[in-house]
């Protein structure tokens, strides 16, 4: 199969890396891909979310499989579009309709509770009932948890201590503060637990596997502290997540989810993400995704020893069958490498040294993310998050343990990253 892979980051490294090993990949193009995505197939320089240069691409290099990658491109209705212009091409990736998961946080809300799919206690407000907001936030015991309704790079979500600051916060909000994104604010109330990371790939008729759970790291300080990231590590597995667990997990919210998909008769194939909090051993959702997360990806796919492109072709073509998804007993973890300023303003172009630092070690790999080839011909940063270090190991204390001495010898300059990732575990 030709196959094309929209997408630039961790995540996309991860699912190049794994596709690529496939026999059934001819081809791959990463678009636009990344400073080391070229590895694994060819880069296209295309937006992801221009569809009409997806569809031209589609075309002109005769690809049968679109993977969409990232959440843009789907929230835009690339899925619907190629439906129309390349109607032989396998998309894995829900339409608009099915997008709308995780392009509306309210719309999510409303979904779950029309499901009996537990969640936190919410309710949506805009500019206009900003004053019913500020008392409903008064209810509700500290701390607070403001949600931008639309996309927001990872970084919509406030959880806030204060009653004063959580009803300024959510007037900035409504004003503007994510843009259109935060033209609705979702309000809900604070669920107090440990989350995981479940991702299920569904095939639009009732199929689906459910791939190796993960946990990810969002605050960028250590001890789960300063600002929400788009991730700062990642682990799998996740000791809670066991059998008793993943049984209401598939229950009370995998079936409902695809079900209540179906009952709206919203075609999805492709990744659904059930960002999920453990309350006292009972799974409760958080957030959906409509698509893969990051950087759990990059610990996932070292964890899914199947081969992945059978089980997106058979999720495309809508029948996923008895097709088996097998695990890996390893474990593995992810180590996320970042320019020094971010989730805040950082520098770009800074020369990346030690990216031999995993050859020839089965073990470790360098997930490329904010990365890309100068003009010189050096690899340099490119954005907040740059390098995803993963490794596998007989345990999550090998594999971070790995992951670290490798990031160790990985250097930029302004390079930070978390020490504690997976410490709970080990």
């Amino acid at each position: 199969m030709n196959i094309l892979l929209l997408g630039s980051g961790g995540r996309e490294s991860a699912l190049a890396w794994k596709i690529s090993q496939s026999p059934e990949c001819s081809s791959l193009i990463i678009a636009p891909g990344n400073g080391g995505t070229a590895r694994y197939g060819r880069n296209l320089p295309l937006k992801p979310t221009d569809l009409d240069a997806v569809a031209d691409a589609v075309k002109s290099n005769s690809i049968d499989m679109v993977v969409v990658g990232n959440e843009d491109p789907l929230v835009a209705g690339i899925t619907d579009f190629l439906a129309k212009e390349a109607p032989e091409v396998l998309v894995v990736g829900p339409t608009q309709a099915g997008a709308r998961l995780e392009g509306s946080k309210d719309f999510a809300k409303q979904f779950m509770e029309a499901e009996g799919i537990p969640t936190a206690r919410y309710r949506s407000f805009t500019a206009d009932s900003l004053e019913e907001g500020k008392r409903f936030l008064a209810t509700l015991t500290p701390p607070y948890v403001l949600k931008a309704d639309g996309l927001a790079a990872g970084k919509g979500v406030l959880i806030l201590d204060n009653l004063a600051q959580a009803q300024k916060e959510l007037g900035e909000m409504l004003g503007g503060m994510f843009g259109a994104s935060s033209a609705t604010v979702v309000v809900e109330e604070f669920l107090s637990g440990i989350e995981c990371s479940v991702f299920v790939l569904t095939d639009g008729n009732g199929g689906y596997r459910v791939l190796p759970v993960a946990k990810d790291y969002k605050r960028i300080l250590e001890g789960d502290k300063g600002p929400n990231t788009g991730g700062m590590g990642a682990v799998s597995p996740v000791a809670f997540a066991d059998e008793t667990f993943m049984r209401k997990v598939e229950d009370r919210i995998i079936k409902p989810t695809i079900e209540g998909l179906r009952k709206r008769a919203i075609d999805y194939k492709g990744f659904i993400f059930l960002g999920l909090i453990n309350v006292a051993g009972e799974p409760m959702v958080i957030e959906y995704n409509v698509r893969m997360g990051d950087p759990e990806t990059e610990a996932v796919m070292l964890r899914v020893a199947s081969d992945l492109v059978p089980l997106l072709k058979a999720a495309a073509e809508g029948d996923l069958g008895e097709m088996p998804l097998e695990h890996d007993p390893r474990a593995a973890a992810t180590v996320m490498l970042v320019s020094g300023g971010y989730p805040g303003s950082y520098p770009k172009g800074k020369v990346i040294g030690g990216l031999d630092a995993a050859d020839g070690n089965p073990d470790t790999i360098l997930f490329h993310a904010g990365t890309a080839v100068d003009n010189n011909g050096d690899t340099v940063t490119s954005g907040g998050r740059v390098i995803a270090v993963s490794s596998y190991g007989k345990d999550l204390a090998e594999a971070l343990s790995r992951s670290y001495a490798t990031a160790a010898k990985v250097s930029f300059d302004g390079k930070t990253f978390r020490s504690d990732i997976g410490n709970e575990f080990v």
